[in-house]
């Protein structure tokens, strides 16, 4: 069994580590560095460039080579991980049934506003990367008796490793690019478009994926963004209080921490806070749809007044309709579908007011046709430094921050050029994906000083010229909730 695997699990509880990322002469325009990759072992990185269009370049690097291999964990609650008793305890349980199993403790590393954490797994044997056809029979094993199990590749631990890695970067330079950034939902809010029909919808040059998606609400409604979207102007995703946001207008792109106000402002001068936009209703609720929800409202015995694009409300109805052409409907739940009832009479008018707030500086983003905002899924980095805000974003978590997955990142460097990357993952052998940090460790190398991760796993893709150059880990383009697009 080689050496390095063997060590890979014995040194379980160790940190990855990597190379300091070196300053970067913002010069990834023409070309990325080649020497001093910042993951696994050092060596020069293996690197193609083929220019797309007048300031857009594309890059595909690698890095690495694969020496991790398999092992079992024993599921503690659904999960690999657990309290030592908990580890302890599923080791003993496999130790019963004549398998050896054995703990072994890791450290989940401290990001900006979330601290270090440790955690412990129960595993049993170690099988190199052509041997998983072995684990695979010691998980049936376990199941034949009555112990949960899984096999698991120790490249996705988010431990130390020595790859490979393989990426695609994108980079635009606004000094010799014509044309411009924006975002889309695709055919409407509510369902989940690829990239690539995104892009071919508008002749787009290039795409990636956008911001994380709602898969917890109902089926047909699941290209929901989770936080802030923003489309030519038009908010039509309320944000999340303080988290990442990519702002794009015209081709300048830059990234901040943000917060949406909507509110309604009766004939009557009562006035009341929107809740939200294009989701869901909770109980107690206003919620507002616009005509790119693309589904009914729901049917939740509220109440509802649509209005025009003044403002007149043009009828007064139960909850639970179509959002027709050029209305909006504002649908209240509750204590709020009598606000509704008492202060949106039929031929008054309701005043609805957005804003749209950028927290490092104070002011107000404003909403033109030429602006789009982003939702990110974690800030990587802030002012050329690492700045990981897993807390904040709503990814403070063992499978978020240490373990590797496919990732797409954007970011803007001190000039201002934009750069997109993916990494591809959960291929063992061909790539092991990104961890939190190590995923802003790649955006400082590019000579990123401000960045954010974006949905990743399987909704990792980069579109170019009609094609997916990168490897999404399904095996094939999924359907996401927004996409940003580079247009010519």
């Amino acid at each position: 069994m080689p050496r390095r695997l063997i060590a890979g699990l014995a040194a379980l509880s160790l940190l990855a580590t990597a190379a300091p990322a070196p300053a970067n002469a913002d010069s990834v325009s023409s070309r990325l560095p080649t020497a001093s990759f910042p993951l696994g072992q050092s060596g020069a990185v293996t690197q193609k460039q083929k220019a797309v269009a007048a300031g857009i370049d594309l890059f595909t690097v690698v890095h690495g080579k694969p020496t991790d291999g398999y092992t079992v964990s024993l599921l503690i609650k659904g999960k690999d991980y657990g309290t030592q008793a908990e580890a302890e305890a599923a080791a003993e349980t496999a130790r019963g049934a004549g398998f050896e199993a054995g703990v072994q403790q890791f450290t989940r590393p401290g990001v900006a506003d979330y601290p270090e954490g440790s955690g412990y797994t129960a595993r049993i044997g170690l099988w190199t990367l052509k041997e998983r056809s072995k684990a695979e029979k010691v998980v049936k094993q376990l199941k034949d008796a009555n112990i949960k199990a899984k096999v698991d590749y120790l490249g996705d631990d988010g431990l130390q490793t020595t790859g490979p890695w393989n990426l695609r970067v994108l980079t635009v330079d606004p000094r010799a690019f014509r044309g411009s950034y924006h975002a889309s939902i695709g055919a409407n809010v509510a369902k989940r478009e690829t990239p690539s029909s995104m892009a071919k919808r508008v002749g787009a040059i290039a795409a990636v994926n956008g911001g994380f998606f709602n898969i917890h609400t109902a089926k047909n409604l699941r290209g929901e963004p989770v936080g802030i979207s923003v489309v030519d102007g038009r908010l039509l995703s309320e944000a999340v209080v303080g988290r990442s946001a990519l702002i794009l207008k015209g081709r300048t792109a830059r990234i901040t921490e943000v917060k949406s106000t909507t509110t309604a402002t009766s004939s009557d001068g009562e006035k009341s806070t929107i809740n939200g936009v294009n989701r869901m209703a909770g109980p107690d609720e206003l919620v507002l749809y616009t005509e790119e929800y693309g589904a009914k409202t729901p049917a939740d015995d509220g109440a509802e007044a649509v209005l025009d694009d003044k403002g007149q409300v043009l009828e007064l109805r139960p909850a639970g309709g179509k959002v027709p052409r050029g209305t909006r409907v504002l649908h209240g739940t509750g204590i709020m579908a009598d606000w509704v009832w008492s202060h949106a009479w039929e031929k008054w008018s309701l005043k609805v007011t957005t804003k749209v707030t950028d927290l490092r500086t104070g002011k107000g983003i404003p909403l033109t046709p030429e602006t789009s905002i982003i939702g990110g899924g974690v800030g990587l980095v802030r002012n050329g430094h690492e700045r990981i805000t897993a807390k904040a974003d709503g990814h403070a978590n063992v499978n978020m921050i240490l373990r590797r997955h496919p990732r797409t990142m954007a970011g803007v460097t001190k000039s201002g050029k934009l750069i997109l990357a993916t990494v591809d993952g959960r291929k063992p052998g061909v790539t092991v994906g990104a961890s939190m940090v190590e995923a802003a460790q790649l955006m400082l190398w590019l000579g990123a000083r401000q960045a954010i991760n974006l949905d990743g796993g399987g909704s990792s893709a980069m579109v170019v010229k009609g094609k997916v150059v990168n490897h999404p880990s399904d095996g094939a383009e999924r359907g996401v909730g927004d996409a940003l697009l580079i247009l010519p």
